[in-house]
């Protein structure tokens, strides 16, 4: 999938503005449309939302900013919330965050350099009693020690390399024979 040019971006961005500036409250329905879109806010569409809302361009910042949902760079092809509320901390998240920050040579809100995962934390997901408790995309998972978390990494950074040279061979009733 090739990414948008920063012209069709700028389009993109003016046509959602289009659609929601005339709506009662229109800042916040018209930032979660931009980042659906994209997958985060692009700053260079603070001037043209702030212009067209008739809002500072601190003031936008200051909603994007504020809300811990809204991205202001594209973040990971995994997005990897550790919970750091009080829980967790007495069952061990500090220890947690502290080697999946090693481990993955990024802090919070950053993104590894492959791209593959993007490292947040998380104030309770409700997981309390079986913590540290960590999400990723709508799976939660419990009890994570620095060992699951490891085993968590693996399996988020293996993809299976598929050739275009040479495709998978067709499921027939001999292959599912085999495989049983």
């Amino acid at each position: 999938m090739q990414a948008p040019s920063h012209i069709d971006q700028h389009d993109r961005i003016m046509q959602l503005i289009e659609q929601h500036q005339h709506l009662p409250g229109a800042l916040l329905p018209l930032l979660h449309a931009i980042q659906q879109t994209f997958g985060y806010i692009p700053p260079s569409a603070v001037p043209a939302i702030a212009e067209s809302l008739a809002l500072s361009r601190a003031e936008v910042h200051g909603v994007i900013s504020f809300y811990h949902g809204f991205r202001s760079q594209p973040c990971g092809r995994n997005v990897l919330q550790v919970c750091c509320a009080e829980a967790c901390q007495a069952r061990g998240s500090r220890q947690l965050v502290d080697h999946t920050r090693q481990r993955l040579g990024v802090d919070f809100h950053q993104t590894t350099a492959d791209g593959e995962i993007t490292l947040e934390p998380v104030y309770c997901l409700g997981n309390c009693a079986t913590g540290p408790s960590v999400r990723i995309g709508d799976r939660i998972l419990g009890r994570v020690d620095p060992a699951a978390m490891d085993r968590l990494l693996d399996d988020l950074t293996r993809e299976p390399l598929r050739f275009k040279s040479q495709p998978l061979p067709p499921e027939t009733s001999d292959n599912k024979r085999e495989a049983q």
